[in-house]
């Protein structure tokens, strides 16, 4: 019986992944990173006062942010169309596109790994995050009008 059940809940967790919407769930990965980023970003401005545990929450939520884009997943083919602001660069080098989003990934991961103890710090890495955006931004993102 034990078998069954989860051999049923498997199938249901494979259905509901079938009929997930990989723009929807990337534009909601997005956009939770956007917040994460501007969070942090406020702090390294001054716009907000540096907290070294709130830095290192902030930065550990955006490392389990990072990890969950799984490029293949979120980002298949016929995925270009409708409400998105992918760039067919994506799919035309898909390559390139995971070394970008590698890069970022490792980025944020070191920065977890070497959380910083001050605002000059924390600054020197959201530089490095905001690169590995940028270039991403600037390479597989189509700009709305």
């Amino acid at each position: 019986m034990r078998k069954l059940v989860i051999a049923i809940s498997m199938l249901s967790l494979a259905a509901s992944a079938a009929f997930a919407d990989p723009i929807l769930d990337r534009q909601g990965l997005m956009k939770e990173r956007g917040k994460l980023v501007g969070g942090l970003s406020k702090i390294a401005k001054g716009e907000a006062d540096f907290d070294a545990a709130a830095v290192l929450t902030a930065l550990q939520a955006l490392q389990v942010n990072a990890e969950k884009i799984d490029i293949d997943t979120l980002f298949p083919a016929g995925s270009d169309s409708g409400d998105t602001t992918a760039s067919p660069k994506i799919w035309e080098d898909m390559a390139g596109f995971k070394t970008t989003n590698e890069k970022y990934v490792a980025d944020v991961k070191a920065a977890v790994a070497a959380a910083p103890a001050d605002v000059d710090a924390l600054k020197a890495q959201i530089g490095t995050l905001g690169s590995d955006c940028g270039t991403c931004h600037q390479t597989y993102r189509v700009k709305k009008s």
